[in-house]
């Protein structure tokens, strides 16, 4: 389905009340997310992927310029893009269930993955959370972290990097390990069940495999 400009497609669980699985995709990598993940867990799911975002938009949560040369800076559009997850799509996605889901899960990599994890500080909608190569060099996004109340203490909170992606010249970028160590400490304290997973290579490497592995993670109990 399409709804505003986001395409929807759903892939549904086999027996009712199973769990739902949202992913934020770049382009169009659901099927193949999708046909890795079955390979990984026993446990039924429905995945649901969203493609065709405003990436640097809909992903970022504040406005920032460009980290790099020729690089397009983020816009800050995270809580609009929000308000027409939780308002538009996730009430549709759920119509068209069978069931109702055992809980939601939202999932990304590289800047959805921080998007996930920013969205429990405004809704209590996901109860597991995973980030895939998050891009939590994000300026100034553990200090929000770490200053605000989450709406909701997950379950679980998967984190996972390339063992080469703060291996950069890049002052920004070469954060991104000790953030997301730091956060995935800090959830641990919360109370959360978490893990942080380093793969082998760099930001761009294996992002399948990497994404249905972290979502393999947050389903299996």
């Amino acid at each position: 389905m399409n709804i505003g400009s986001k395409e929807i497609t759903i892939y549904p669980a086999q027996t009712d009340n199973s769990p739902l699985v949202i992913l934020h995709i770049f382009s169009d990598e659901g099927q193949q997310v999708y046909d890795a993940l079955k390979k990984l867990t026993t446990v039924d799911f429905s995945l649901v992927t969203i493609g065709n975002l405003d990436w640097d938009k809909d992903m970022s949560p504040w406005a920032i310029p460009p980290i790099y040369k020729n690089d397009t800076p983020c816009s800050g559009g995270a809580d609009e893009y929000l308000h027409l997850l939780l308002n538009d799509i996730l009430p549709q996605v759920l119509q068209s269930l069978s069931s109702a889901p055992k809980y939601v899960a939202l999932a990304g990599y590289s800047l959805a993955g921080l998007f996930s994890l920013y969205a429990i500080y405004h809704t209590n909608i996901f109860s597991r959370i995973m980030s895939a190569s998050g891009s939590f060099w994000f300026p100034d996004f553990k200090e929000y972290v770490q200053s605000h109340n989450p709406q909701i203490i997950p379950e679980k909170v998967y984190f996972s990097l390339g063992d080469k992606e703060a291996k950069t010249r890049n002052t920004i970028l070469q954060t991104v390990e000790e953030n997301t160590i730091l956060l995935q400490r800090y959830f641990t304290q919360l109370g959360c069940h978490t893990t942080f997973e380093i793969n082998s290579g760099n930001h761009f490497q294996d992002t399948t495999n990497r994404t249905a592995k972290g979502i393999a993670w947050i389903l299996n109990d």
